[in-house]
């Protein structure tokens, strides 16, 4: 981008003082060529901000490590990644116990039982899955943000990859055994729904590609080489692990983002028709059952919260059509039935007619809202109805960083009137569009620079 393109994008950023609210989404993968070329339209100014703001505010919390968690996986290393189910919840009646028990007697005493949908709050206390996702939204903003102007934020991809992967006092050993482990006496171990926590590798791959594509001179053939030599361990632990191949075999979103994981990493080493074996498993195994003729899927419908899995499963499946169709260009994918004759548009069509209400899940009504734009983006928009969605449930979308990758839907659509003015400031926000604080530094770093351009 030439110095005076940027002052321009710059400046037009000026006239927008709200800071849209970073968004955490399941996952997402794009196409670098798309991103590096920047044949993006002047309509995708707002977005483009919105990227560089997210990227700084992430990159100011890094990097991450798996070393910072609060506990240590059973394995006595702190270099195992570790989590705990997070539907699962102590019931300590009948331990014996005569005096109050301290967390962590709680946590090998307790029998733990499974609450669907409801989280333990406690889980948090040992944060490599928080950490995780954080690291991967902040490679992912960090890389689109480096095309635009300024290496440094390929850096940053450079210094948080090699952080959580490479460097050997702070790296992430390539498994993940320990994942979810279900805690309560006896010996405790990974369960195959914490192959989950890694959903968002997409974004991570992503990113390694960006800098890739655009020769970013930190992204040395040195840290490639070693990235992939790790992604290789982890390739064959996701393809031998018993709870991996658990997780790999399930018929819901977690099979769906199993595939999604597996075909990622296959593109990051170079492995183009393992990528596409990956997808064509995918499409012709659990998909197959997991959207019927209406749109409904069944699987996620059942659950206690059928707004949000439906969300999560869509984003899902695109993923896999994008990685689809990353790997074989002349794949026909986003055209591929169900069993039921059901395609991902339909699934789209069908969860954008319940309202996130209807099942008191208002808080995760964002959720949907990416997907709209890239079905829009694959099948267009001939009569509107997408476009005029996201009009009436988020007017200020084309502010968010989605409406940048989202074309070439996006390209000739006046966004005069779905950017948003109003001087209002935003928060961060968790996957499910809750706010979990911003404070002030997307508002004055934004104000720095306005104040430079004057």
């Amino acid at each position: 981008m030439s110095p005076t393109l940027l002052r321009t994008l710059l400046a037009v950023s000026c006239l927008f003082t709200t800071v849209i609210a970073q968004t955490s989404y399941a996952n997402d993968f794009l196409d670098p060529a798309f991103i590096v070329s920047k044949e993006y339209g002047n309509n995708t100014l707002a977005a483009q901000e919105t990227v560089v703001k997210w990227a700084d505010t992430l990159a100011a919390q890094g990097p991450w490590s798996v070393m910072t968690k609060q506990g240590i996986a059973p394995s006595g290393d702190m270099h195992d990644y570790l989590s705990w189910a997070p539907y699962w919840w102590p019931n300590c009646t009948g331990v014996g116990n005569t005096t109050e028990l301290t967390p962590e007697q709680i946590w090998t005493t307790c029998p733990y039982y499974v609450r669907d949908g409801l989280f333990n709050p406690d889980v948090r206390f040992v944060n490599d899955v928080g950490n995780f996702q954080n690291m991967s939204d902040a490679v992912f903003y960090n890389a689109i943000a480096s095309t635009m102007g300024n290496t440094s934020y390929g850096t940053n991809v450079v210094k948080f990859i090699s952080t959580w992967f490479l460097d050997a006092d702070t790296k992430m050993n390539p498994n993940l055994n320990y994942g979810q482990v279900q805690r309560g006496p006896g010996v405790q171990s990974g369960s195959h729904t914490g192959v989950l926590d890694l959903k968002s590798m997409t974004k991570v791959v992503s990113a390694v590609l960006i800098l890739r594509r655009s020769r970013h001179p930190g992204w040395t053939s040195d840290i490639d080489s070693q990235l992939i030599a790790w992604t290789q361990e982890y390739i064959t632990w996701l393809e031998t692990a018993s709870i991996a191949l658990e997780e790999g075999a399930a018929t819901n979103n977690h099979g769906t983002f199993y595939y999604n994981q597996l075909a990622a990493l296959k593109i990051l080493v170079n492995d183009l028709d393992g990528a596409k074996n990956v997808t064509d498993t995918y499409f012709s195994k659990q998909y197959l059952a997991q959207i019927e003729a209406s749109g409904e899927q069944p699987l996620e419908a059942a659950r206690t919260r059928p707004y949000h899995y439906r969300a999560y499963n869509l984003a899902a499946m695109i993923t896999n059509a994008r990685l689809a169709k990353y790997a074989d260009p002349s794949s026909t994918v986003w055209n591929t039935t169900t069993s039921a004759g059901a395609t991902i548009k339909t699934a789209l069509d069908f969860a954008m007619g319940i309202s996130a209400s209807t099942s008191n899940e208002t808080d995760y009504a964002s959720e949907l809202y990416p997907s709209v734009a890239a079905v829009a983006a694959v099948y267009s928009d001939p009569d509107g109805k997408y476009l005029t969605f996201l009009q009436g449930a988020e007017p200020d979308f084309a502010e968010d960083p989605y409406f940048l990758w989202d074309q070439p839907w996006a390209l000739d659509l006046d966004v005069s009137n779905l950017v948003n003015s109003s001087g209002s400031t935003s928060n961060v926000k968790n996957g499910a569009g809750r706010s979990v604080g911003l404070g002030a530094l997307g508002v004055g770093l934004a104000g720095v620079i306005c104040a430079l351009l004057v």
